[in-house]
């Protein structure tokens, strides 16, 4: 099997002029993407970077970061892949627990890098779309790591304290392209377009590899706006697109959809969250498309997926036929496997396309495997006769905002910093576009001020906290719900917010 950099070189000698990105103003040649990873890898070697170092990359959905992805491949080091938008704080747990090397992002994360004393190098987007050069000689790129080798660490949601990391290798996903390519009827006449953050499982496969694997161009933008979006489709002909739920609802809202020529578009993935069936309806109704989706996780890949034969029904009210290669399981609360009544249970599986586990996180990784090595999802499914695969509910007390997980523990434990806080509980709060917002819900200590929510968000800022973790609504209340155990009850307070929003006349 060929590693990515080999299938670029490949497209570089067969047909260098071919469009292998588009990202706003600029666009990038197979022969541009090639030469300009190459010369980065290059100085990466040059700088002293020994195989196998963990080099991270925080950079916005444009070239430059898959420039910066395929060049740390090429050096024979491992991708430590930082989203746009982390927090310092996150970021600096990233870096300290892959044991970074290097980190290359924009100019402003430089003070950063700096502290934690990590070597830092500045990428700018643009026409050259490398990284400033590194001290040292020029020298060749080494061999780039194998197909089983450690490739790549991203983050995702712990359910307590900071980001897990979790180990990809690039098998996986040309595992995923394998079956992604059927469901969606792809092929290299396809022009892609990603609006979702590239070191992500979901952004991942949608530009990282399999429009390389095809030869097909793929759009990215730095940061989603929707009438940008719409602009991009009708400009570049786009046929494939990949986004979020919460993005596509927003382009349905978009008063600039109606003008536009989005006749080239044939196919949407989505996922992340639970599909809206009746706005996925009308996206399909409006665009002419056909909308699709796999359902897994950062760490298990896939377990399930609808494809262009699947009725409108199958497609949009399940999560699809259960893939026979991952061999799907459903577990009761007990550990019991109910997969031949179709649970209800916890969806498991062993496959191809999982990751290798969390990085030196043994914790972690025993929750994540059963005793006898399924990896587990999380989340209560269920499966048909006929093999399709539902979603009935969550194990884990996540939040779903916008396709991203966040932690309900993450959110309390930050919040809970408050001098004014005495204890927290976050919800998710339902929302129309969003699919769910974050409710922290708090009882105060006995004679400080009433808090509200400018205040909470600017201790929060002042801690360093990602945006994604700072509540969307506070509400105080004098003592929170406990169940018969001691434990918050949160149904409790789901069915609160809900009262409440109803009361305001918010749907």
């Amino acid at each position: 099997m060929d590693t990515l950099a080999a299938v670029v070189a490949a497209h570089a000698a067969a047909r260098p002029d071919a469009t292998a990105f588009v990202g706003g103003a600029h666009r990038m040649s197979w022969a541009d993407y090639d030469a300009r990873s190459d010369r980065l890898a290059g100085e990466l070697v040059a700088a002293g970077y020994a195989a196998g170092d963990r080099v991270a990359v925080m950079l916005p959905d444009g070239p430059a970061v898959h420039t910066a992805f395929l060049a740390i491949e090429k050096a024979g080091c491992v991708i430590v892949g930082i989203g746009p938008r982390a927090g310092d704080r996150e970021v600096e747990h990233l870096l300290r627990r892959t044991g970074a090397a290097g980190f290359l992002s924009t100019p402003d994360t430089a003070a950063l890098a700096g502290r934690l004393g990590i070597r830092h190098h500045v990428v700018e987007e643009g026409d050259d779309a490398t990284a400033s050069a590194p001290a040292g000689d020029d020298a060749a790129p080494r061999a780039s790591i194998g197909p089983d080798d450690l490739w790549l660490l991203n983050s995702t949601s712990g359910t307590t304290g900071l980001p897990k990391c979790v180990m990809h290798h690039q098998r996986r996903w040309f595992a995923f392209h394998d079956l992604a390519v059927p469901a969606g009827g792809l092929s290299p006449d396809d022009v892609f377009m990603s609006v979702l953050p590239a070191p992500f499982g979901f952004g991942i496969w949608t530009a990282h590899f399999t429009p390389t694997l095809l030869g097909a161009p793929t759009v990215v933008m730095p940061r989603f706006d929707p009438d940008g979006c719409l602009e991009l489709i009708e400009r570049e002909r786009v046929t494939v697109l990949a986004a979020v739920s919460t993005q596509f609802v927003m382009l349905l809202n978009a008063p600039t959809l109606a003008g536009r020529d989005l006749t080239s578009l044939r196919v949407m993935f989505t996922g992340g969250e639970m599909v809206p069936y009746h706005r996925a309806a009308e996206f399909e109704d409006r665009t002419g498309c056909r909308v699709l989706q796999f359902y897994g996780s950062n760490e298990t890949g896939a377990l399930s997926n609808t494809c262009l034969d699947d009725t409108r029904e199958r497609r949009l009210r399940t999560a699809g036929r259960v893939i026979p290669e991952m061999h799907v399981r459903l577990f009761d609360e007990g550990g019991d496997d109910v997969t031949a009544t179709g649970g209800p249970g916890i969806a498991a599986c062993k496959g191809p396309v999982t990751c290798l586990g969390y990085y030196d996180d043994p914790e972690a990784n025993a929750k994540l495997y059963t005793p006898d090595g399924w990896m587990l999802t999380g989340d209560f499914c269920t499966i048909d006769a006929d093999g399709y695969l539902t979603v009935a509910g969550r194990a884990s007390d996540f939040i779903i905002r916008g396709g991203k997980n966040i932690s309900a523990a993450q959110v309390e434990d930050e919040v809970s910093t408050h001098p004014s806080v005495a204890m927290a509980a976050a919800v998710a709060m339902p929302d129309p576009v969003f699919g769910e917002r974050v409710c922290v819900y708090v009882e105060q200590h006995e004679g400080t001020s009433p808090l509200d929510l400018d205040a909470l968000r600017e201790h929060l800022a002042a801690r360093g906290v990602g945006k994604e973790l700072w509540p969307e609504r506070v509400v105080v209340v004098d003592a929170i719900p406990r169940s018969s155990g001691g434990k918050v009850a949160k149904g409790e307070l789901r069915d609160d917010i809900k009262r409440r929003l109803a009361d305001e006349g918010v749907t």
